[in-house]
């Protein structure tokens, strides 16, 4: 949506239609009552709204309040007359910046020590977010992620990274119904440098780099209008996972494979943070006795239906170490490669799995393969659907007490260079 807005003020004015919900796993009956019944947000039917957007020229129509949209620059700090802790507290919260904890105030001091962490000028914009409300495109600048920064409990140290983030223009949080989760990777030199964790317990909250880097993100997206039950946040049970975002660094290390951020273009030198965003993740128990680590990997991801073939294994030294030097897979592409031609599950496990049906059952109907090839088989017939390797993201993190790794249907949506917001 912000790149419509950006390119086109008419954006402004394009209408937000509602159904009831749920709308995921149900029968095409219930689905077309929702069609037929009124939208929950304007109590107009729904299908009278369709038809009324798709036959009446946008200039026939009456402008809404908040058309058109408006590109402005967000002030770098709002001051607030002076209060007490617990009442400024008390009225972040109330205004909807915080993540339901207690933040750090960003008084004019400690925002102006946040900045001394870049030498990035503080009225530069870092990037943009489009606000539902108002149908603004709000541009923020440095001097606006310094005040989030410091909300986080950040340093100045931290600041190059978050500042990265910030200029992907991704949110930690998504306008879906279910639990979208996330998580940020950090590689390069400013891992040791900010002394962020990437060995024993690195997703346990120990680290304070590892814990307010991760805040931050959230609080940016809270900031940026993601956070509006009903509005922009549709997620019926939420992901406790995006209070810091699952955020950690690689063990390049202790790693037998090349560092993700390599992986991705990068420069081995280079500091870089990745985001990553799905929808299950699952801790392996312990490791496999009468299988291979790679095969006992397989049978945890066999179980999730991946959209286009998105997965992101988190594992600990100690398995990437045996991959390579006792299963023979040299390279990360290798394991991948491998993965990707025996994983299996049966076709009807995949099909009637309700998002995959939802988001991905259009493609096989248009041709898309191997999409359409799969939706011909019969139900019980194996198939593979990580079928595209690239797509398979490995990671080594961990302090090798226990071969232990995470299988997670994570996608990868970016990666930044940080070193350009670096002092």
């Amino acid at each position: 949506m912000e790149g419509v807005a950006k390119d086109n003020p008419r954006a402004a004015s394009l209408p937000f239609i509602y159904t009831s919900h749920p709308v995921i796993g149900l029968s095409p009956e219930v689905l077309d009552s929702h069609i037929v019944g009124n939208d929950p947000y304007t109590g107009k039917p729904v299908i009278d709204e369709i038809i009324d957007v798709l036959t009446k020229p946008v200039s026939e129509k009456k402008p809404a309040p908040e058309s058109p949209v408006t590109v402005k620059t967000a002030p770098p700090q709002a001051l607030l007359e002076p209060d007490t802790e617990d009442n400024l507290q008390r009225l972040f919260y109330e205004r909807g910046w915080t993540d339901g904890l207690p933040i750090i105030l960003p008084t004019e001091e400690r925002v102006k020590k946040m900045l001394a962490g870049t030498n990035a000028s503080p009225d530069e914009v870092v990037g943009e977010s489009y606000q539902m409300d108002t149908r603004e495109l709000v541009k923020y600048t440095v001097s606006n992620i310094a005040v989030i920064a410091v909300m986080a409990g950040a340093r100045p140290e931290h600041f190059p990274v978050i500042l990265a983030i910030a200029s992907t223009r991704q949110s930690a949080l998504m306008p879906s119904t279910t639990a979208f989760a996330a998580m940020l990777l950090v590689n390069g030199p400013i891992r040791n440098e900010i002394g962020m964790n990437c060995g024993i317990g690195a997703f346990s909250p120990v680290n304070q780099a590892n814990s307010v880097i991760g805040r931050a993100w959230t609080l940016m997206s809270i900031c940026w209008g993601y956070a509006k039950p009903k509005k922009t946040l549709w997620s019926s049970q939420g992901s406790n996972l995006v209070y810091n975002n699952m955020c950690v660094a690689e063990n390049e290390e202790r790693s037998v494979w090349t560092p993700f951020h390599v992986d991705k273009g990068f420069k081995a030198d280079e500091s870089v943070v990745s985001i990553f965003r799905g929808w299950a993740v699952i801790n392996s128990t312990g490791a496999a006795s009468n299988r291979t680590l790679g095969e006992e990997l397989n049978i945890e991801l066999a179980v999730i239906p991946p959209l286009n073939s998105a997965a992101t294994i988190v594992m600990d030294p100690i398995v990437a170490s045996n991959l390579k030097e006792n299963e023979g897979f040299n390279t990360k592409q290798d394991f991948a490669r491998w993965m990707s031609q025996n994983i299996k599950m049966p076709a009807g496990q995949y099909w009637k799995t309700d998002y995959i049906d939802m988001l991905v059952a259009s493609q096989a109907y248009q041709g898309v393969e191997p999409y359409a090839s799969w939706k011909k088989v019969p139900d019980d017939e194996l198939i593979a659907p990580y079928h595209n390797p690239d797509r398979i993201n490995l990671i080594v993190v961990g302090g090798e007490t226990s071969p232990l790794w995470k299988a997670t249907d994570y996608g990868h949506w970016a990666s930044a260079s940080i070193d350009k917001w670096h002092a």
